[in-house]
């Protein structure tokens, strides 16, 4: 008598990201990874087999989040001991072992130079029955040359450099990451078009500071002439890319967003604090003239384009004067929008042992003071878009309240958020193009009432329809898969019996 055995179920997973778009990135890859390696995707993220937190130690209370999240699973880790956790991210490569010390139910902290090493480390944990510390000082292998699962049919990320030279006072993400690494062009054209030809529509290129990309291979112009190659990759509609540092910014790569039609008019510059003084003290290398003198020459030759920034409020040392500098810099910059922090020490920085560290009601006073100023500008710069026809890719998860209002939602080729309604328009799909035009506007989002006034189908919404996510393939480095391997040929002579 014999039995037949089905095969094992595949284990599942489930990846959650905080921080910024190179964490975002490095999760599709972590995604990736795990699928090369057999793993799915869970359908209940509560119930995964292995859980991966990419970790951000850049955000205040960054330490404080993990570390309650890690306290949310132990009783599911009691009940399910076959469950593994993960740490990675720019935390474990600050806090190491000391993770496992204090969530000792962890099973692997691996760091920001080992991710393809994620596979390896759970199964030798899974065969130890030991946590997995890994952490390197440099890259082991550019993170681009692993697979990826991305998150959007499309829209994608394509990273040019990892690291940064810089020694921003307040900034940890050079001990975390490295010095900065740049991929050679033909690579990142390589990865655009395989993207293209998954039906993505729109790369954001990606760097800690994009333009300073190039100082590895000796070419201070290699980003304004990677814009313009991208404008020759049939198919792909839009570029963007983030984030430019103010101090490497060349007239070229003006020229090149200018003269490249699939290059979007929108520019995100952190500008971090108006005043001379405090961009002193913060390493930033470039005053606010020089930033202002960016911010024209841009508009000279892209009176469209749509500005975003980074600000910081409260500084060590950060006097009225200071901040009065901050608020006269925003106003003459018109942002159609900023992303802004109140300064927290990061442990490691040299400014979290400056002397003048500043109350907390102070911060929070100047922060208030600072959003007030900064949506009064962007609520008048958007009603300059009232009466305009936009081109809006349309995106899923933009707007929250879509269900209920019955609109869709997407991004303007500035980068502006678009709410619009569909009218008689059916099939419409996240990845499709629709032409539409803005009948309101509010601080922080445009509104489009009217019916669309055009609607094309595309390749990524076709990707969408059919629930197909765009994969960039990568070297696997030799990494294990998990349950049962594929069958061996069959054996054609010698001792086949």
């Amino acid at each position: 008598m014999t039995t037949e055995t089905s095969p094992a179920a595949a284990r599942t997973y489930d990846v959650r990201t905080y921080g910024c778009q190179m964490n975002v990135h490095d999760s599709e890859r972590i995604s990736g990874l795990l699928e090369g390696a057999g793993y799915v995707r869970a359908a209940d993220a509560d119930a995964a087999d292995v859980v991966v937190f990419n970790t951000c130690a850049v955000r205040e209370n960054a330490d404080n989040r993990l570390y309650g999240n890690l306290g949310h699973l132990r009783p599911t880790k009691l009940k399910n001991p076959d469950m593994q956790i993960a740490v990675g991210g720019c935390l474990a490569q600050k806090d190491r072992g000391d993770i496992v010390k204090r969530a000792p139910w962890v099973d692997v902290v691996f760091g920001t130079h080992n991710i393809g090493s994620l596979p390896v480390l759970l199964e030798r944990a899974r065969h130890n029955q030991d946590a997995e510390v890994e952490i390197l000082e440099s890259l082991e292998v550019f993170p681009s040359t692993l697979p990826t699962r991305r998150e959007s049919t499309y829209a994608g990320w394509v990273s040019i450099s990892v690291g940064c030279n810089n020694t921003c006072t307040f900034c940890i993400v050079p001990s975390l990451r490295g010095k900065e690494k740049d991929r050679r062009p033909g690579d990142v054209l390589a990865e655009v078009e395989a993207l293209v030809a998954e039906g993505v529509l729109e790369v954001t290129l990606l760097g800690q500071n994009v333009n300073s990309y190039g100082v590895e291979f000796g070419d201070r112009l290699a980003f304004g002439k990677l814009l313009r190659a991208c404008g020759g990759v049939e198919g792909l509609e839009r570029v963007r890319f983030t984030s430019p540092h103010p101090k490497d910014f060349t007239d070229d790569v003006i020229a090149a967003m200018a003269e490249t039609p699939n290059v979007c008019h929108s520019l995100h510059m952190p500008l971090q604090s108006g005043s001379d003084d405090v961009l002193k003290a913060m390493r930033r290398s470039y005053r606010s003239e020089k930033y202002l003198g960016i911010i024209d020459k841009v508009r000279a030759a892209m009176p469209d384009a749509a500005i975003t920034t980074d600000i910081i409020v409260g500084f060590p040392g950060e006097t009225e004067d200071d901040f009065e500098r901050t608020l006269d810099v925003v106003r003459q910059a018109r942002f159609s929008s900023a992303f802004t922090f109140q300064y927290s020490k990061r442990p490691g920085t040299p400014a979290a042992t400056m002397a003048d560290q500043l109350p907390k009601q102070v911060v929070q006073q100047r922060y208030e003071r600072l959003i007030a100023t900064l949506e009064d500008i962007t609520w008048a710069e958007n009603k300059k878009q009232v009466g305009r026809e936009v081109e809006v890719l349309v995106a899923t998860g933009e707007g929250r309240k879509d269900e209920r209002t019955g609109r869709m939602s997407g991004r303007a080729r500035d980068g502006r958020l678009v709410h619009f309604a569909t009218g008689e328009l059916t099939g419409v799909r996240p990845g499709d193009i629709v032409t539409t035009e803005i009948t309101y506007a509010a601080p922080h989002h445009l509104n489009a009432d009217g019916a669309p006034l055009s609607h094309r189908r595309t390749r990524a919404g076709d990707a969408h329809e059919a629930g197909r996510a765009p994969r960039t393939a990568g070297v696997t480095l030799g990494l294990p898969t998990v349950g049962i391997p594929a069958p061996l040929p069959a054996t054609t002579g010698g001792c086949a019996l």
